[in-house]
């Protein structure tokens, strides 16, 4: 937990889960300009200048204020007192910003949590964007938001400098209207924009997501696959070659048995274990809202509505019962936001070896650099690889 200064005030934050000896903090740079350019021309408008008209000159927090992108709650914790909403496509997001609120003695009810599959707010006086990772995140994102912006609306977006490019602005000034950006500070830089007349911003509101392909020869199990991907999913106009190479390794097993798609991304790998084994009862995992809501239109896709399936929005293996597995299958994620980590990835293993049952196994892809066979003997007693070539490695432990 670290504490953050802001114009209102400090806080006490921390990502979520907190893990033990975390020194990633739950803000960066980016928040930090954000946060003081508010205050400056929220002054503005208090000293009488009045609601401003140029762009990004000034800011009336008293209307409907929406957070877009919130890493982990830093932005809506500091605003909670203008009872923003908060829109973000993570369920660590929110569950980080419940408890951001709560250990700063806010009301949870001060800001209102909306997930990226929700429908926005009908009119947004104030929008505040963290630019994410992913540009057709942020496409579908401003096209969504697009119809609840008026003229007077005061849009600005924050990143830092590596995460905004020509194609970031160009997004903004095509979807909503023209676009600047601010001098670098700390590396971080924030994004004015000026909503253009409703008439023409309403020829840019219609997104092209979702986008669905077919999984091509060679993937294994997953060949001739329908994929539906929803904006942001990783590798989301063709399937990456960590999972590919997955594909073509996975276990051939028959039965009823209960297999968990941990991290399932759109889905493709779950759904595959379904199609080759129909008396398995699938449950996919992931923290993303449009990862999971991808992962049941593949698994419709192929299998139907009716199959044995379940579809969680969660925190890993939280909601499945211990010693109820026989099967985890995950490619974990190495990255959180722009921070190189294998915290998520340990969680998501130590989860694992909670939730199998004796015997039960725990299979893995990863780059080979990862080193996660060592996680793995440390955790289980045991790991094995059962497949590699000269990138990735699939490995194996066994709950004993």
């Amino acid at each position: 937990m670290n504490r953050l200064t802001t114009p209102w005030g400090d806080l006490d934050l921390a990502r979520f889960p907190e893990q033990p000896r975390d020194t990633l903090r739950a803000w960066d740079a980016a928040d930090e300009y954000l946060l003081r350019h508010l205050a400056d021309a929220e002054a503005a408008v208090a000293d009488g200048a009045g609601p401003a008209v140029a762009v990004g000159a000034g800011v009336d927090l008293s209307g409907n204020v929406v957070v877009v992108g919130d890493r982990w709650g830093a932005l809506a914790t500091a605003l909670a007192a203008h009872r923003p909403v908060q829109i973000t496509d993570s369920y660590l997001t929110q569950r980080a910003t419940h408890v951001n609120l709560l250990r700063n003695g806010i009301d949870t009810d001060a800001v209102r949590l909306l997930s990226a599959r929700d429908t926005p707010p009908e009119r947004i006086d104030v929008l505040l964007i963290r630019v994410p990772k992913s540009l057709s995140l942020l496409e579908d994102q401003l096209h969504r938001l697009a119809p609840a912006v008026h003229r007077g609306t005061v849009v600005v977006g924050t990143g830092k400098v590596t995460e905004i490019h020509t194609s970031t602005l160009r997004l903004f000034e095509q979807i909503l209207g023209p676009t600047r950006t601010s001098l670098a500070v700390k590396k971080a830089r924030l994004i004015f924009c000026a909503p253009a007349a409703e008439h023409a911003r309403s020829r840019a509101t219609a997104g092209a997501w979702p986008i669905s392909y077919t999984v091509p020869e060679g993937a294994g199990t997953g060949s001739g696959l329908t994929v539906v991907n929803h904006a942001g999913i990783f590798c989301a106009e063709r399937l990456d070659i960590g999972t590919r190479f997955f594909l073509r390794n996975l276990p051939a097993r028959r039965g009823p048995e209960h297999v968990v798609d941990l991290g399932c991304g759109n889905g493709v790998v779950g759904t595959a274990v379904a199609v080759a084994n129909p008396r398995a009862r699938l449950t996919f995992i992931d923290e993303s809202f449009s990862a999971v809501a991808s992962a049941e239109a593949t698994y419709a896709k192929n299998v139907g509505t009716g199959g044995p399936a379940e579809f969680v929005v969660g925190d890993g293996l939280a909601t499945v019962a211990a010693g109820s597995a026989d099967l985890v299958l995950n490619n974990p994620p190495f990255h959180s936001h722009q921070a190189t980590t294998d915290a998520t990835a340990f969680r998501m293993f130590t989860g694992s070896r909670e939730a199998l049952r004796p015997g039960g196994e725990l299979w893995v892809v990863g780059n080979r650099h990862l080193g996660y066979h060592t996680k793995l003997r440390r955790l289980f007693g045991n790991c094995d690889v059962m497949a590699s070539d000269p990138k990735f490695v699939v490995l194996r432990a066994v709950r004993r």
